[in-house]
């Protein structure tokens, strides 16, 4: 399926995207949003503050661009005895998340924070999400399939499909290469426009329960999202963007064979 059914964008059109017009949409986003939301940010801020001991905004590393780690900001939604460095779903959350932390982490006003990072250039409003540094493994997953090349994002082509219940580092890292390599003005903007759908509904949430039989996903059902996952990224990113990606067409095809 091809975004919004439109014809193929010129190669020129997609490279200009890309390189030049994402990140300008970014700047313009970020600023503006920041001005509109201030009010509702500050309000949220002293609340966090308020109703928990610690500061109100979280600040993480998270691996970037190529790899370079940068300062990641979120409304702190967790005590501040919880494990620091690692992916929330490694802990049992329940033991950490704040009362207020259940509401910002279900309607993610918990991420508006990283309208910050987009307009510093760290992030991009869409993209592979960015992960803490002691993933490792998902990193040079990342790096393999072309996710660790460009700037991660507020939301991605994951978020749409499964959000915090894609688990399986493989099946992550070919979805955000699927992005990576098929980066269009249309596609970003469906993205966004799911993202929204996805918010409102509360699909897919995972509020950092550590991986045991009661709490994980059964394993084959986990595998059925994700199998999922990489099929639609492939439909919805459409195979014929550009006029020269017939090669990493099939690169990618063959990539959701194998998995």
């Amino acid at each position: 399926m091809r975004p919004f059914g439109s014809k193929n964008p010129p190669q020129k059109a997609v490279f200009m995207y890309r390189h030049f017009f994402k990140r300008l949409f970014d700047i313009l986003f970020s600023l503006v949003a920041i001005i509109i939301l201030a009010l509702p940010m500050f309000i949220i801020a002293v609340v966090v503050w308020c109703t928990s001991k610690g500061p109100a905004i979280f600040v993480q590393k998270r691996v970037g661009k190529n790899g370079k780690p940068f300062k990641f900001y979120k409304f702190r939604s967790m005590t501040i005895d919880a494990p620091h460095d690692v992916a929330t779903r490694e802990i049992n959350g329940d033991a950490y998340i704040t009362k207020v932390g259940h509401f910002l982490r279900r309607t993610s006003l918990d991420e508006l924070p990283q309208l910050f990072c987009i307009l510093k250039g760290d992030m991009s409003l869409i993209g592979p999400r960015p992960v803490v540094c002691s993933e490792t493994e998902l990193t040079e997953k990342r790096r393999a399939t072309g996710a660790l090349a460009i700037r991660p994002g507020l939301t991605g082509l994951a978020q749409i499909r499964a959000r915090d219940k894609l688990t399986d580092m493989d099946m992550k890292a070919d979805v955000d290469g699927q992005y990576a390599q098929k980066i269009t003005f249309w596609g970003d903007l469906k993205i966004f426009l799911k993202t929204i759908l996805v918010v409102l509904r509360e699909d897919g949430i995972e509020e950092g329960h550590a991986e045991t039989a009661e709490t994980s996903m059964p394993a084959v059902a986990e595998a059925a999202v994700a199998e999922a996952a990489v099929e639609e990224a492939v439909e919805e990113t459409g195979t014929d963007n550009t006029d020269d990606t017939s090669e990493t067409d099939d690169t990618s095809n063959e990539t959701a064979v194998q998995a």
